[in-house]
């Protein structure tokens, strides 16, 4: 399990929180114990770095609102999207009520935070479901653990399952999900603050969100550099130096003659720099929501976002995710991330719009943005 802190930061004076989040992101890595580790944490990475919320087993509490039969309104009575907790009318929150809003444009600044259960149904398979999970299916690699795959330190000693595996998950391959197309609608709607993502496919890439909008918070792969020493290292080399089935060793870097890889974040690695800085700057700009989708957020730093906010939250996941408790501010709709996102959009009026985002988005429609990768 990840360690949670014992006290909640909801409700906490923002500049307080932003404090924390400095100290919190300074110097963190993911480990080859598993490990994320902060100045003053130890906190164990499950899954969530690589794998899909579905399978979690938490039930809901009974205060979570998952209905949507209540036309209310969920801002002030001045109805400015301030989002601040103590404004909120005493209805308990609907998705019902966030469509409303949605559709009447009171949301300004929307954060998505977002998991690996978004882009499933675009056919890229899950970490560590039982028989289809990527995870099951290394056998042939002959690893001493699965995780070994994105391990730095065996990549320094063996890179070849990598380089294996790389030429069957590189993206580019699939089109984005129905909810890859709502983020970019979102940001169409001039309403997209940021959008979290823990997955490298790069379908938010692809989709056509812009890049400013999107924090890649495991890396991707557009972009390479050598383990050793960092220096960067063209991207579209390092894609056709791995995709050449006759490399069996990884590119070296001109600088020190270490390895090369895509900047995704292996266990081992910090996270990207930006991260933080961007967090805490939308922060300060106060989210007036928070739309949290197939992930179960077991994954510090990511994890902590929701917290941090002071805002109504909509969690969309097929389990619910501890901490979405409060039936004022939090709604939890379960289900299939794509079914729940079209329920939304219907609600906000906005599933034409969506519909012709999606329509769009196809591979070979959206090529623009395919040779990113």
């Amino acid at each position: 399990m990840v360690k949670k802190s014992e006290e909640s930061k909801h409700n906490r004076p923002v500049k307080e929180l932003i404090d924390d989040l400095t100290n919190e992101t300074e110097s963190l890595k993911i480990s080859d114990n598993h490990k994320i580790r902060g100045d003053n944490s130890d906190i164990q990475l499950n899954d969530e770095h690589s794998k899909n919320s579905d399978n979690e087993q938490t039930s809901p509490n009974d205060n979570c609102i998952s209905c949507d039969d209540d036309d209310g309104d969920i801002m002030d009575k001045d109805n400015s999207a301030t989002g601040r907790l103590n404004d909120i009318a005493l209805n308990p929150l609907t998705l019902s009520m966030v469509g409303k809003s949605l559709e009447e444009r009171k949301f300004k600044n929307v954060m998505v935070l977002c998991g690996a259960g978004i882009s499933v149904s675009a056919g890229i398979p899950d970490f560590r479901s039982p028989g289809t999970g990527l995870y099951d299916n290394l056998k042939k690699y002959n690893l001493p653990h699965p995780e070994a795959v994105f391990d730095v330190d065996f990549y320094r000693q063996n890179p070849e399952p990598f380089m294996l595996l790389a030429r069957e998950i590189w993206p580019g391959e699939h089109s984005p999900t129905l909810t890859h197309c709502f983020i970019r609608l979102l940001e169409e709607k001039n309403s997209l603050l940021r959008c979290y993502t823990q997955n490298i496919d790069g379908l938010e890439a692809i989709v056509g969100v812009s890049p400013d909008k999107v924090m890649e918070c495991h890396g991707n792969y557009r972009t390479a550099s050598c383990i050793e020493c960092d220096t960067a290292y063209d991207g579209n080399l390092c894609k056709n130096h791995i995709l050449d089935g006759k490399n069996t060793k990884p590119p070296i870097c001109r600088m020190c003659g270490g390895y090369v890889k895509p900047d995704i974040v292996f266990f081992g690695e910090g996270l990207p720099g930006r991260f933080g800085q961007v967090l805490r700057s939308d922060l300060r700009i106060e989210p007036d929501l928070l739309i949290v989708i197939g992930t179960s957020l077991m994954v510090t730093p990511v994890s902590n976002i929701p917290n941090y906010v002071d805002c109504p939250r909509v969690l969309l996941n097929r389990e619910f995710v501890d901490g979405f408790t409060n039936k004022f501010t939090d709604v939890f709709e379960p289900g299939d991330c794509d079914e729940s996102i079209r329920k939304l959009s219907r609600l906000a009026g906005w599933e034409q719009d969506l519909d012709k985002i999606f329509a769009s988005s196809r591979l070979d429609k959206c090529t623009d943005h395919v040779h990113l990768f």
